[in-house]
């Protein structure tokens, strides 16, 4: 998809973009794949705030995303592409060969008409599934398993594709889109080709509604606050926060502090982390 201007018609509008949705054929979700969206504006059950800045938001319908792919060696055909308002990638709507339909992610290329298969007789070809010990070494997957079954949590999100690497033992070794090498069970299964809409990134929201449209209200700076507050509130101006690192505002070390778990048992199939430090 592409990147498209306004006209600066109000001082919001000026540097706003937005995409055109090219991609997109199909304007209707299909009924049978969709559920109610319930909101819960970052509270828990005994209703208290646990994620911060979320609340409101335009009504949006969830669609059932196969990220599992287990429905094996039945051809599919792709019946159209559709934007998703919960991801920032966009799904195609597929339709097997018994009558079943299903949404996946649409990666880059995949269009209307187009065949795509599961199992480990499928072709290396961009939208088929397969289990990573199928899938030749350099090729760009994403939708990645981490436990064989459990459905793809790994490179989902718009424009991401991870590289399989190498193949030892049983154990493949990908390089994320974070730069982090890590290996993953020859048993998991990962799709072909790079999650679509790749100019997602590059929107500019250019105005608050927007966000509030989005479901995200707004994030205030703690400098600004009063001390009893922030511990950064306070001070005559635009004074520093007065402390020697920044702090949440329940005076917990932030912007920073590892909060991993020292001997995690994952740890072992991490080979190098982002930060280009291998694991000990």
């Amino acid at each position: 998809m592409g990147i498209k201007t306004y006209n600066p018609y109000t001082p919001s509008r000026r540097n706003m973009t937005g995409l055109d949705f090219a991609e997109v054929t199909k304007k209707t979700p299909e009924k049978s794949l969709v559920t109610a969206g319930k909101k819960n504006a970052g509270r828990n059950n005994q209703g208290k705030i646990t994620v911060r800045h979320q609340g409101g938001g335009s009504k949006r319908k969830y669609r059932i995303v196969d990220f599992k792919r287990y429905k094996d060696d039945i051809p599919a055909t792709v019946i159209g592409i559709e934007y998703d308002p919960n991801r920032t990638a966009n799904i195609a709507l597929i339709c097997y060969a018994d009558g079943e339909k299903s949404y996946i992610l649409a990666p880059v290329g995949l269009t209307d008409g187009m065949k795509v298969m599961n199992g480990k007789n499928a072709e290396v070809r961009i939208g088929n599934c397969l289990p990573l010990s199928e899938i030749p070494i350099g090729t760009q997957v994403h939708n990645i398993e981490l436990y064989p079954g459990k459905g793809g949590q790994l490179v989902r999100s718009a424009g991401n594709s991870a590289q399989l690497l190498a193949k030892e033992g049983k154990f493949a070794t990908l390089r994320l889109p974070s730069g982090e090498m890590r290996m993953v069970p020859l048993v998991c299964r990962a799709t072909i080709g790079t999650v679509g809409n790749v100019e997602h990134s590059l929107v500019n929201i250019g105005k608050a509604g927007r966000k509030r449209n989005m479901g995200i209200r707004p994030t205030v700076r703690g400098s600004v606050m009063n001390p009893n507050d922030h511990p950064h509130g306070g001070g005559e101006g635009k004074c520093s926060i007065g402390r020697p690192g920044p702090s949440t505002p329940w005076g917990k070390p932030a912007l920073g502090l590892k909060t991993r778990k020292a001997k995690k048992a994952s740890d072992k199939l991490i080979v190098r982390r982002r930060d280009g430090k291998a694991i000990k």
